[in-house]
């Protein structure tokens, strides 16, 4: 298939573009690559994108533009016949949209409703995009499902992505556009963000530096590995969303719809505290943290906790790696990928 992957110089969009290229699809990439974080790495990423292409043989294309450029998008879309569009560009990040939300309108919004309008008039036939557990917000049962109501988002950042799961509704209701949206679980992995927790931590553990560990690291995480991640993507991608014959109009469940829109969680099932998690990166660094040990940040959820029974039910697959093999698979890249630095 010819698919497009939005967010290709990301962290998730550059393991799923990998992916695809792997099993033999056409892949176009397209990213702005803004310098949100170390624009090094998503061009050390675009390289590897390049290489792959290149050893499998695959057809693999770059656009560099922002998807709240509207003839940017139009123009991909006329230029290509897509049989899939897997959307994973975002403004990601629950701090920062504390400081800059405009930053999330037009990526997260903006970028968003092009994407919509050009599978729209190309009449591309599955939309897959990237939602967020942080839209279950305030929820406090566990674990979190699709069943359950997610309208007290805590943190704008979620308050943009189910929004997105909104607009895509009413898209496939008004247009027939069958659309998936994945609701991920704190992914983590080889050639992740250096905002996130994990990269954070590492950097510091090495440095002799002290970690911050927000609320005494006693809140949970369900933390899922990003080739979990990809493989749950893809395999969402590949079957077509469809009208859920079982919706009832009179009693509505958030999950289903009788339009061709569904909305899966992917997650690993298997929460941690953050505190675990830590213990686990000091065992794959052989160091200790010097641990500083500060209150929940604004924003912040206690706990998060995935049930993925419609996932598994409806594509055969689950996430299944346990942390502490994901996490050492994340030392060893970093190591490797950092070496120079880490040496110095």
């Amino acid at each position: 298939m010819k698919i497009l992957v939005t967010g290709a110089a990301g962290f998730i969009g550059f393991h799923t573009a990998r992916a695809l290229l792997e099993r033999g699809d056409s892949v176009v990439g397209f990213d702005v690559v803004n310098d949100y974080y170390d624009v090094a790495l998503k061009e050390s990423r675009l390289a590897l994108l390049e290489a792959k292409a290149g050893q499998v043989g695959g057809s693999y294309e770059f656009v560099r533009a922002d998807l709240a450029d509207e003839t940017a998008v139009r123009e991909t879309f006329a230029a290509h016949k897509f049989d899939r569009v897997i959307h994973l560009a975002a403004q990601a990040g629950v701090r920062y949209s504390l400081v800059n939300p405009g930053a999330y309108v037009q990526s997260n919004l903006v970028g968003f409703t092009h994407i919509l309008e050009a599978c729209r008039h190309h009449e591309v036939p599955h939309l897959t995009y990237a939602s967020t557990s942080s839209v279950y917000g305030g929820n406090t049962t566990m674990p979190f499902s699709e069943h359950h109501g997610v309208d007290h988002p805590l943190q704008f950042y979620a308050a943009t992505k189910r929004a997105n799961e909104l607009m895509a509704h009413s898209y496939s209701h008004l247009f027939a556009l069958p659309t998936t949206g994945l609701r991920f679980f704190t992914v983590y992995g080889p050639w992740g963000r250096p905002d996130m927790a994990l990269f954070l931590f590492t950097r510091n553990i090495l440095a002799g530096k002290p970690i911050p560990v927000f609320n005494h690291g006693n809140h949970t995480r369900d933390f899922t590995y990003v080739d979990d991640i990809v493989e749950g993507v893809i395999r969402a991608s590949d079957q077509i969303a469809a009208p859920d014959p079982s919706f009832d109009a009179a009693h509505p469940d958030p999950s289903r719809s009788n339009a061709p829109f569904r909305i899966f969680n992917i997650g690993n099932s298997a929460p941690v505290t953050l505190s675990v998690y830590i213990d686990a990166l000091e065992d794959a660094l052989g160091k200790k943290a010097i641990r500083e040990l500060l209150p929940m940040q604004p924003g912040d959820v206690p706990d998060t906790f995935a049930d993925t029974t419609a996932l598994q039910r409806a594509v055969g697959y689950r996430p299944a790696t346990p942390v502490a093999e994901g996490v050492s698979r994340f030392v060893a890249w970093y190591l490797e990928h950092y070496d120079e630095a880490v040496s110095a």
